[in-house]
């Protein structure tokens, strides 16, 4: 039996095309553009089942109206296969489902592959990526922990592990489980991450920042995804101590324009602009250098996680396009699940508001949306984004009585928080708290 570098069984002993298998598994989990080389290795051999299967799955990854038609060539072609491999054929089951929208097959194959395939992490990976962009943070546990069981010699499966565990809110376990990747393997980039995100939760801000400046250099090669957004993660330390240079440092040589078609770049840049502008830092005219490739995503609904950005990023730019894009997304919530109506479609009113300046309109529609934002993905530092232009419509409409409460609930997870001190001595003086408004001032003055 042939098998893959994990002791996965696979469908042929072409040297070529099992290169090619593990090129895309192996840079799959570590981020790397070597992933990108099943597309030729599929071409290559038409007759292998699951490396067209493996090809057509990568092209559901990029995030676009796009995916399922680049995916369906390679689905056909892995369809023509007169296969028998067990394997091969539940791969071109879940790409066919995920190209028809029906991720709950698609969850439930993965599933079945990895108690199947124990060291199988592509499909443990797959299940996380869906799940994710669900908010079903338990499942994400649940596999992460088969993973780890399956392949505990493997540094990418305790990263797994470590992001689930962050997820669940259980903090102690999500470090051991990075430092445990880590251990393994010092570069892997999710676990990295992983702990990135620990350390910003915990206000361990120092820390976190000589952490990722240490492991910087790590990132050269990797995927724009990961390059980009753990630079990302290294920006909001930055921007958490007030260093506003640094931060549009990284934004400038790290954040945008690694490859400024792809959505996650694109949102990324979003957050990271949005946030310096919360912080009150003149970002220019980046706005308009990242317009023209939000223009393009005028029609795009494939996540509510992605689309609800992509429309603040227009709206920022005094795009027109943001009005079509909130349009697309009143027409595609009458007819999807009901998370978009219920959901996605007050987060983009109210994100659309904030960046016109109706801050009342803002407050509104934000506060429909944020008890429930876990149910459309995203990261809990990336949803903060959400919360922050809630927070900056209440000090925008001087509701300081509100504005008190969240910034000192924010100042418990970091004290020295530049942004939130700076927001706590305006609001302070507003109340006619001097002593508060002093003490916050303090707090400022260390870093600025």
């Amino acid at each position: 039996m042939s098998l893959d570098y994990l002791g996965n069984p696979i469908d042929t002993l072409d040297p070529s095309t099992r290169q090619g298998l593990d090129d895309f598994i192996g840079g799959f989990l570590g981020y790397q553009p070597r992933a990108e080389s099943i597309l030729a290795a599929a071409d290559a051999d038409p007759g292998s089942a699951l490396a067209n299967a493996f090809a057509g799955l990568l092209l559901m990854f990029i995030e676009s109206p796009e995916g399922p038609v680049l995916a369906e060539q390679y689905r056909q072609r892995a369809a023509a296969v007169n296969s028998d491999h067990p394997r091969a054929l539940q791969y071109v089951s879940a790409l066919h489902a995920w190209i028809n929208d029906d991720l709950d097959r698609v969850l439930h194959l993965s599933e079945q592959l990895l108690d199947q395939y124990p060291r199988d992490l592509f499909a443990a990976k797959l299940n996380q990526y869906l799940e994710f962009n669900r908010g079903n943070w338990p499942a994400l546990l649940r596999i992460g922990l088969k993973a780890t069981a399956g392949a505990p010699d493997i540094a990418h499966s305790h990263g797994l592990l470590a992001f689930a565990y962050e997820q669940c809110h259980l903090l102690e376990d999500a470090e051991a489980s990075a430092r445990e990747a880590l251990r393994l393997q010092s570069s892997e980039p999710w676990a990295q991450h992983a702990l990135a995100h620990v350390l910003l939760t915990e206000g361990r801000i120092e820390e976190g920042t000589a952490f990722l400046e240490n492991n910087s250099h790590h990132w050269q090669g990797l995927n724009s995804f990961m390059y980009t957004h753990n630079w990302w993660h290294l920006a909001l330390f930055y921007l958490a101590r007030g260093e506003d240079h640094r931060v549009l440092e990284v934004y400038d040589q790290h954040v945008w324009g690694v490859l400024p078609e792809y959505s996650q770049d694109q949102v990324g840049a979003v957050s990271l602009l949005a946030r310096l502008e919360l912080a009150g830092i003149d970002v220019g005219e980046r706005w308009q250098a990242l317009a023209p490739y939000l223009q393009r995503r005028v029609g795009d609904t494939v996540q509510p996680f992605l689309s609800v950005q992509y429309l603040y990023g227009l709206a920022r730019a005094g795009k027109p396009e943001a009005d079509g894009l909130l349009r697309a997304l009143q027409q595609h919530s009458a007819q999807a699940r009901p998370v978009w109506g219920e959901v996605t479609l007050p987060l983009a009113k109210g994100v659309l508001a904030h960046a016109r300046g109706d801050w009342q309109q803002a407050l509104e529609q934000l506060a429909i949306a944020l008890p429930r934002l876990n149910d459309i993905g995203g990261s809990h530092a990336q949803r903060d984004l959400f919360a922050q232009l809630e927070l900056d419509a209440r000090l925008q409409a001087g509701d300081w009585f509100g504005a008190q409460q969240t910034l000192e609930l924010r100042r418990r997870y970091d004290g020295w928080d530049v942004p939130t001190n700076r927001s706590l001595a305006r609001v302070y003086e507003a109340l006619g708290l001097p002593e508060q408004a002093a003490k916050a001032q303090a707090r400022l003055s260390r870093f600025t």
